[in-house]
């Protein structure tokens, strides 16, 4: 994707970072949407396991700032934005595996949609469970059906977020701050969510680009 090599960067999971650079915006916009269609076309065309392997876990070796680079300003609704959403959200789990399972956890405890199942996760999902989810469902936006892979993704982020909230409202009384935090993350994951579904409905009608 980039001929240019980064020191991977740490990613906290309770904050999404916003990146920004410079540039010509419309030469930017150009880039992410010809690299994100090269490289989606490329693996589906000639799906190769090690390919895949080291697409899944490339932000591990690169950081996270090697996908912002190219897609993080993209639209969330566009197949670059998309697959920014998708790294983050893998990241953002990877990075507090503990955490993120506890958070998915109490959301299935107090889900009462189908979204569960849908995100496909075994009950109980422990941190290893939650890991391995995301590689999944990662690996399922190369080498699946995309619109399932971000049904899914959305699924889980919108479990997360009940969990967040409920975590939340229990920390209300005592911890103020670290509910209002909790809150925010809520909020931030049933954006990417809503994102990550309607980029699922666009593709199926052939209109992420």
């Amino acid at each position: 994707m980039t001929e240019r090599h980064h020191r991977p960067v740490s990613f906290a999971g309770y904050k999404f970072e916003a990146f920004e650079g410079g540039g010509d915006p419309a030469a930017i916009s150009r880039l992410a949407h010809e690299t994100a269609n090269a490289l989606l076309s490329r693996v589906r065309e000639q799906p190769d396991d090690d390919v895949l392997d080291r697409l899944v876990a490339f932000t591990d070796t690169n950081g996270i700032d090697a996908i912002a680079e190219l897609w993080s300003r993209a639209s969330a609704r566009s197949l670059p934005g998309t697959l920014w959403r998708m790294y983050l959200l893998r990241s953002m789990i990877r990075s507090d595996a503990d955490g993120n399972s506890l958070f998915f956890q109490r959301g299935v405890e107090v889900s009462r949609t189908i979204d569960p199942v849908v995100a496909g996760a075994p009950d109980p999902a422990g941190p290893l469970e939650v890991v391995a989810l995301a590689d999944e469902i990662l690996r399922g936006v190369f080498n699946g059906d995309l619109a399932v892979a971000l049904d899914r993704a959305a699924a889980f982020a919108r479990v997360s977020a009940a969990g967040c909230t409920s975590v939340a409202d229990d920390l209300e009384p005592t911890e103020p701050a670290r509910a209002t935090e909790l809150t925010r993350r809520a909020l931030r994951l049933s954006e990417i969510a809503s994102d990550l579904s309607a980029s699922s409905k666009l593709w199926r009608s052939g209109g992420l680009d």
